[in-house]
């Protein structure tokens, strides 16, 4: 007896660990269908938003550099030193303000000259003229011929016509000694100046002395590609480029802290041809800049408005990327979850899609969890608020 017992527990041990191994797989098995039984699998809540039409506002930002509506570069027409610069660089000025003074001593010397040759030609002229009032009553008289009176006139004639020349190499001298003082030809900013008090200058000189902006009204110069102006060329109406351009709404300008001017522009002229470098087309707006914020040469974005009415936007964790198409997840009558191919406008802030096609109005669409979602699966949807509206910027 003593003998087989250890046999016998060991069997035993045995058969209990044969049928532990079998009723955890019964376990797993039953679990691995849905419940003990072998049932369906239970039906979870999802949240679901009802897909509605609303009115929202795309935009789109193009890089742009700002000029002046007026550049004007300030060059000296006459040969001489820089004598005094009354303003200082970025300073704002107005038209017919004093920029700078040459020194060029040979244009006063001129102007003195100029005058001596008019009183020397007025002293000719009056006695011409006596000689004129001399001769008359002389032959009034028969005394002399009438031919010596026409050759006092004549002689006159003359001396009023060199009177004449002199009088406009006075107003010549006069015009180059004003090119001396350089005033300012609009109401701008100042650039800067390269040559300073004491500097020769010319005007055959390659840089000019300043370059003055205008501030009335600012250029915001940007691109659109080939196919971005395809697609604006369709979408507004008009026979021609610049009748399409009547059309657009007006556009903001991003400043470069993020900022947006408070002032909108116009886009009032485009190129049309594409540059065969850039593969681009240029376009101008024009924004008031009363205060003077805006200088020419800076940078910002010019942002384009696209008003839209009865846009369906959903948020972008609410769809999933399969073999390069957007899907969602649409809830049907049998509130199973269907794979809906949808087509989308992203924005680059990464939290919406404005849907263009694939849904329509009313239909439900899961919000969450769509990662654990098959085709046809069961869901207790849960209807949540409404994604708010608002303005989104549309990438591209």
């Amino acid at each position: 007896m003593t003998t087989y017992l250890p046999v016998r527990v060991a069997t035993l041990l045995a058969l209990l660990s044969v049928a532990a191994c079998n009723s955890k797989k019964k376990d797993d098995s039953a679990a691995g269908k849905g419940g003990k039984d072998g049932g369906p699998q239970p039906i979870k809540d999802y949240p679901v938003l009802v897909v509605r039409p609303d009115t929202v506002t795309l935009f789109q930002d193009y890089p742009a550099t700002i000029q002046g509506q007026q550049n004007v570069e300030i060059r000296p027409k006459v040969d001489g030193f820089v004598e005094a610069i009354y303003v200082d660089e970025g300073s704002t000025v107005k038209k017919g303000q004093k920029l700078f003074h040459i020194s060029a001593p040979q244009y006063e010397q001129d102007v003195r000259t100029a005058r001596a040759g008019i009183k020397t030609a007025q002293a000719d002229v009056d006695a011409a003229r006596m000689g004129v009032e001399k001769v008359r009553p002389l032959v009034n008289k028969g005394i002399i011929s009438k031919y010596q009176l026409e050759g006092a006139q004549y002689t006159l004639e003359a001396k009023l016509a060199a009177l004449a020349q002199a009088q406009a190499t006075l107003a010549n001298a006069l015009t180059n000694l004003g090119y001396t003082t350089i005033t300012s030809p609009v109401d701008g900013v100042m650039g800067t100046i390269p040559n300073k008090i004491g500097s020769l200058v010319s005007s055959t000189s390659a840089d000019p002395l300043t370059t003055i902006s205008s501030l009335g009204n600012v250029y915001a110069y940007f691109s659109l590609s080939e196919k971005a102006l395809l697609n604006f060329a369709r979408r507004r109406p008009g026979n021609t480029l610049q009748d399409k351009l009547a059309n657009v709404p007006d556009v903001l300008l991003v400043l470069a802290d993020g900022s947006v001017y408070p002032y909108h522009g116009r886009v009032k002229t485009a190129i049309g041809q594409i540059n065969t470098e850039t593969g681009a087309s240029s376009f101008r707006a024009t924004f008031p800049n009363p205060q003077g914020l805006l200088r020419s040469g800076s940078s910002g974005s010019v942002r384009t408005q696209q008003p839209l009415d009865n846009a369906l936007i959903i948020p972008q964790s609410a769809t999933y990327e399969l073999q390069g198409k957007r899907f969602a997840y649409v809830v049907g009558r049998d509130t199973a979850a269907h794979a809906a191919p949808i087509t989308v406008v992203p924005t680059p802030d990464g939290a919406s899609f404005v849907v263009q096609k694939g849904l329509k109005a009313g239909q439900q669409i899961v919000l969450e969890g769509i990662s654990g979602l098959k085709e046809g699966s069961k869901i207790r949807p849960k209807v949540v608020k409404s994604v708010p509206k608002k303005e989104v910027v549309a990438g591209g």
